[in-house]
């Protein structure tokens, strides 16, 4: 039975049209390519960063063609060196006849195959290659540290900058071997210069000499790989360190050094088999090599471990764990962390209470996170309009006080748009940008639970002086809009909404210098291609001034100027000169800073608030360096980035200085004003804390041991949410500090107990001390409650646990505040505020309650004044304002007794309470809303009765003599 030879002739396109649809797919493939860069090199003009665009293009662009040309001639020349001198007669022997066919096919297409088959593996090395431009940047620029490597003697800069680059020169030139020799085998093998089956010579004198040589390469390359193995232990990581460890220098370090000479040896063996092709000897040092990483490298290492490290460790370790502490510490920026011992007493003292008054007055009551929701429905205006789902936090001098604030910017949410308006001129070219800012105190409440807000509205009112309130480039803003007009013309972008307006609204006309203008018709071509949107060419609106803006994000627009920072996850909002300006953190890190630790980006800076989103814009998820190198800004209205140094000493960012001079600015540049809303960045904030919880230990003995490491408490506040919690900006009086200072906070827990194990703040403020971390450690034996016990606290205490059961039962929400940690009168004081919410409807919350602790008292008051009062006997300056901002404080209304005992008024209340929940449902069930309006209200006028007669009973210590009118009792 015979088969049909099977056909593998090549077939060309036939015909002009095969070649037109080729030559179509190829121009309309062009022209997406060329206007993307094209746009892009527009936009970096923009922002007078044009050198970064066209640096890193050039550089991407050299590398690829480098590499892929070296990549694609060696594998070529390799392939046509192997088919000249192929044999003129192939052997006879099975294989080669069942070859002949393959080789009958290849002929025909043989050029074609041999010039685009390393084309191909070249394109795929180049695009590789592109990839690493920042290590060929770095190496270039290189910026000695200063500090040097303990075992090797380096500088620290070989291994951040040399090292990362040399091992991917390695790997290039080992995979380009590779690839080189199985391509020329191939070759070899079909035209029969390797032969499996001959009973003689197996290979022709050229394959193998071929062959040698690749191999002669092959192994220099892992001798120099070998030299690098050594300095890279300073780099591998175990459960115990980074770096070399005991075995690594006594075993490990010699064996790779001797594996280099060895490698270079076989390397000089091959050499001579290219030429005699007695493959014995070079098989010999094949094996000797093995041999000698197995021996050495292997079971000496495995010996040496288990028989002289393993009975000792502890001692035998010490030197190389000290060496970890100490290159951890400095790499993240801990090395001056100042740790004191705090003694924390339960009882606190009167003297230090008084000291820390001011501290106490401005507690932080407002949670942002929580606020959104009270923000989008008092302050939104329009739905157009949204707030962010977290806020942010800042200070701000009043009448000489600083003054913690919550601030927002309102921007533009085209979601909010009704969907018979969405369309390409609404969601581009009316509804452009947002406008204003809300803000409120950050320790302050009005009496009816509202924020304290002290600038609003449309147009913007308050204490904040706001020239330019409008909102082009924010976190939420479109895709892109396209703006601007000829001076005169009828504005058409939203403004803001104006019931004076005949219009109903008032409309602007972008005039700042922002944006790219596509004012000639090649522009608009670009841009309708880009966005593949005709209406940008065809639309009458888009005239000879217009602009377009896009790349709007505050986050996006600094890290395509400086592509080599990492951006802190929450730029925040400033007024600075009248103006909203985004202000935004940027890190430089790396991954190679020897003997310290590493730790993951992702993992590092998760909480409970932020495990769902990206919280860090990051170049690595894994890093052992890291520093909070530059400050920047961008306008909310013209998009103007700039870029400042913060970390003067920083080598790598000196480094990135040097390869794009002039995109980062020097600190003496920075504006004051821009200064004096520079917080300390919570990301790096994060990571530190983590780092910190276990080399806060600085003894080697101490830290092999483990029993004083420290973990981050979860958040006890968002039940059901497993995540850390998150650090809080607070106005903090450290011991011995004078007056409170705008301070970022956390705190630990003991690794087996859920008591406090130390208290950790940062300076946020630039003129007093910024960036120094305090360390407050409490004794071990300490009994002070960490924030999961105090919760737990909190929540099983009867009155407290009563009265949260009842408000989550009375057609409303509990929502826990921030458990605030601060280290006041000697030992810690806890505050949270409880906010209040009705489940039906678009509600929000609202501050109803303050729980506090001290020791283990526990208190639940109306106020922080009541919360502060009832712990320390003492009060503090109120913080509950009135409903009318322009009103003076006034003591909360009494509500007029019915029984005139508290205890029966508090009973009748709480009957009211039970009976308006049964109506709504009721009148739910029915239909009937009007019905449920009058319950939600009868509800309200209960729980406010409620409230006013807890307050009587407490102000009596009526719960201490008559138990059986306690919120509980009443429950059950």
């Amino acid at each position: 039975m015979t088969f049909p030879r099977p056909d593998f002739t090549f077939k060309r396109p036939r015909g002009k049209n095969s070649y037109l649809f080729i030559s179509l797919g190829a121009l309309v493939f062009a022209l997406f390519s060329l206007s993307g860069y094209y746009t892009d090199w527009l936009w970096y003009r923009s922002v007078a960063a044009q050198n970064v665009y066209i640096t890193v293009l050039a550089w991407r662009i050299g590398l690829f063609v480098f590499f892929a040309g070296l990549t694609g001639f060696i594998i070529w020349l390799n392939v046509y060196l192997a088919y000249k001198n192929r044999p003129m007669y192939a052997s006879v022997t099975p294989d080669q006849v069942s070859l002949q066919r393959y080789r009958e096919a290849l002929d025909p297409i043989r050029k074609t195959v041999f010039t685009v088959g390393p084309i191909l593996l070249g394109f795929l090395a180049g695009g590789s290659a592109s990839s690493e431009w920042r290590s060929w940047v770095q190496r270039l620029n290189a910026v000695p540290f200063g500090v040097k490597d303990p075992q090797f003697g380096m500088d620290i800069s070989f291994f951040i900058f040399y090292y990362p680059l040399y091992r991917n020169l390695v790997t290039f030139g080992i995979s380009t071997i590779i690839l080189s020799g199985l391509a020329s085998g191939v070759i070899h093998y079909i035209y029969g210069g390797v032969t499996l089956q001959s009973p003689t010579q197996k290979a022709t004198k050229f394959a193998q000499s071929q062959v040698s040589i690749l191999i002669a390469l092959l192994f220099v390359l892992k001798a120099f790989a070998y030299w690098l193995d050594r300095f890279g232990l300073a780099l591998k990581q175990d459960s115990l360190l980074v770096g070399l460890k005991y075995a690594d220098v006594n075993a490990v370090l010699p064996a790779k050094s001797l594996m280099m000479y060895l490698s270079l040896i076989v390397a000089v063996l091959f050499i001579i088999n290219a030429f005699r092709r007695q493959w014995f000897i070079p098989n010999i040092g094949i094996g000797a090599l093995l041999v000698t990483g197995i021996l050495i490298g292997g079971v000496y290492a495995t010996v040496l471990q288990q028989f002289v490290v393993k009975p000792s460790e502890a001692d035998r370790e010490a030197p190389y764990i000290q060496r970890g502490i100490d290159s951890t510490r400095a790499a993240y920026g801990l090395s001056g962390v100042e740790i004191i011992d705090y003694p924390a007493s339960i009882e606190p003292s009167a003297e230090i209470i008084v000291q820390q008054s001011e501290t106490i007055r401005k507690i932080r009551l407002m949670d942002p996170a929580l606020l959104s929701p009270t923000y989008n429905q008092l302050q939104q205006v329009r739905g157009f309009y949204s707030f962010p789902d977290n806020l942010d936090i800042d200070r701000y001098s009043i009448n000489g006080d600083t003054q913690g604030t919550i601030i927002a910017t309102r921007e533009i949410n085209l979601a909010g748009i009704p969907n018979a308006q969405r369309n390409w001129i609404n969601s581009h070219l009316v509804y452009t940008h947002g406008f204003g800012v809300v803000t409120a105190n950050d320790n302050s409440v009005r009496i009816d639970g509202k924020p304290d807000f002290t600038t609003t509205d449309i147009p913007t009112k308050g204490v904040l002086n706001i020239d330019q309130p409008r909102i082009y480039f924010g976190e939420n803003s479109p895709s892109y809009s396209i703006v601007g007009g000829a001076a005169g013309s009828e504005p058409r972008e939203l403004d803001f909404p104006d019931d004076t307006s005949p219009i109903g609204q008032s409309n602007n006309t972008y005039s700042g210098s922002g944006g790219v203008p596509i004012g000639n018709f090649f522009n608009r071509a670009l841009y309708a291609l880009k966005y593949q949107e005709i209406n940008i060419i065809l639309s009458n609106l888009v005239n000879n001034d217009s602009k377009v803006l896009y790349y709007r994000t505050p986050v996006e627009r600094v890290q395509r100027v400086a592509p080599w920072l990492t951006l802190d996850g929450d730029p925040y909002p400033a007024i600075i000169d009248g103006r909203i300006i985004w202000m935004l953190d940027g890190y430089t890190s790396t991954n190679f800073y020897p003997y310290a630790t590493r730790t993951s980006l992702d993992t590092a800076t998760a909480d409970s608030l932020t495990q769902n989103t990206a919280a860090l814009r990051a170049q690595s998820t894994s890093i052992n360096y890291v520093r909070n190198s530059v400050k920047a800004t961008v306008d909310a209205y013209d998009g103007t980035v700039s870029i400042y140094t913060w970390d003067e000493s920083d080598p790598i960012l000196k480094s990135w200085s040097k390869a794009f001079p002039g995109i980062v600015k020097p600190r003496s540049a920075i504006p004051s004003e821009v200064v004096n809303h520079v917080r300390y960045p919570e990301d790096l904030f994060k990571i530190q804390r983590e780092i910190l919880s276990k080399y806060h230990v600085k003894d080697a003995g101490a830290f092999y041991g483990g029993q004083d490491f420290w973990v981050i408490p979860n958040d006890p506040t968002r039940p059901g949410v497993q995540g850390a919690q998150p650090p809080y900006y607070l106005q903090l009086q450290m011991p011995g500090d004078k007056d409170p200072i705008f301070s970022l906070t956390t705190t630990f827990a003991p690794s087996r107990r859920q008591t406090l194990a130390s208290f950790m703040s940062v300076s946020s403020d630039p003129s007093n001390d910024y960036g120094k971390i305090r360390v407050l450690q409490l004794p071990r034996n300490t009994v002070i409650p960490g924030p999961t016990q105090v919760q737990n606290n909190f929540e099983s205490d009867p009155d407290v646990g009563a009265l949260l059961s009842l408000l989550r039962r009375g057609g409303s929400d509990v929502e826990l505040g921030n458990l605030l940690s601060l280290p006041v009168g000697g030992g810690l004081l806890y505050v949270e505020p409880i906010y209040v919410r009705a489940t039906a409807g678009d509600s929000y919350p609202l501050l109803r309650k303050v729980l506090a602790s001290f020791g283990t008292k526990v208190v639940f008051e109306d106020n922080i004044e009541d919360a502060i009062s009832a712990l320390f006997g003492t009060s503090t300056p109120s913080a509950t304002v009135p409903t009318d901002p322009d009103q003076a404080p006034t003591p909360q209304p009494q509500i007029p007794s019915e029984t005139g005992d508290a205890a029966a008024d508090l009973a009748n209340a709480i009957n009211d309470m039970q009976k308006a929940v049964a109506d709504g449902k009721k009148a739910l069930a029915d239909g009937d809303f009007t019905a449920y309006g009058k319950a939600q209200q009868d509800l309200e006028n209960a729980l406010d009765r409620a409230r006013d007669a807890e307050r009587r009973l407490n102000s009596r210590n009526v719960t201490e003599t008559i138990p059986e009118v306690t919120p509980a009792n009443f429950l059950r």
